[in-house]
């Protein structure tokens, strides 16, 4: 335990604490902890500043009343002030390293430890319309914009139950899909894909998965883990939009709808 009056017992223990831990830490079986220990140490640096301060005011306060080897004063006063003056030398590469360690310390704040609870994320269908289904969502589309559309369709979700249906069906895509000539719009964790021409409108939700289960580990970006919205949450939470177009291609199956519906190939 530090006594706060005795230098030499208190740097003695602090000489076995940093023994204890550089054998402590040569492993870390819970790696989050290295952010504590290095803040402790960041503590304990800045003690050290104060400790080198003050070991240099005690060598030039005594200047004049001590003498070296010889006995002489005029030498002893020389060693006083070379001592403290390395001292200060000193102080001044502890301020680096100060700074050093400030900075790993933000670093190792911002790492999550537990790769374990990593996320990857997934797109799962929600609704897949054709016909004139897809033309009342087309209307209110042009009428009131994408997200206009992308609640309508939301009406689809039933949570759980559709992202169950959508696993046993294969439904499950990397990315939102579109198909040349389709359009897509995102909206918080929706996207949509719609194609007038084509007849067809889609809507496809975000879903996170861990990364130990997805096929493709190593190629699933980290993802962090985000709650999710539904209802009431979804039409006041903050929106974000975009719309984007695909290629000019034929669509495939787009050449059956068009002939059902009259259209030309």
């Amino acid at each position: 335990m530090p006594t706060y009056t005795n230098p030499t017992s208190d740097a003695s223990d602090a000489y076995e604490a940093l023994r204890g831990l550089a054998h402590a830490s040569r492993s870390f079986e819970d790696p989050s902890e290295t952010y504590v220990v290095i803040g402790e140490l960041l503590g304990g640096l800045r003690s050290l500043r104060q400790v080198l301060d003050q070991l240099a005011a005690a060598h030039l306060s005594r200047q004049h009343h001590v003498t070296d080897e010889s006995r002489e004063y005029s030498g002893g006063a020389a060693e006083a002030l070379a001592a403290a003056d390395e001292l200060h030398q000193a102080g001044t590469l502890i301020d680096q390293a100060d700074d050093r360690l400030s900075a790993a310390m933000t670093h190792s704040g911002r790492i999550v430890w537990n790769p374990q609870d990593r996320m990857v994320e997934r797109w799962v269908g929600v609704v897949f319309l054709q016909g004139e289904e897809t033309d009342r969502v087309i209307d209110l589309i042009d009428a009131h914009g994408v997200e206009a559309g992308i609640e309508h369709l939301s009406a689809w979700d039933y949570g759980e139950e559709t992202t169950n249906a959508a696993l046993e069906n294969g439904d499950v895509h990397d990315t939102a899909p579109v198909y040349p000539g389709d359009r897509q719009a995102e909206t918080g964790d929706y996207a949509m894909t719609y194609n007038a021409m084509a007849g067809h409108v889609a809507l496809y939700r975000r879903h996170l998965i861990r990364a130990e289960d997805a096929i493709d580990k190593e190629a699933g970006a980290h993802v962090p883990a985000r709650r999710p919205t539904t209802g009431r949450e979804r039409e006041t939470a903050g929106r974000r939009s975009a719309v984007r177009d695909g290629g000019w291609f034929e669509h495939p199956g787009v050449a059956a709808v068009k002939q059902a519906r009259g259209l030309s190939l």
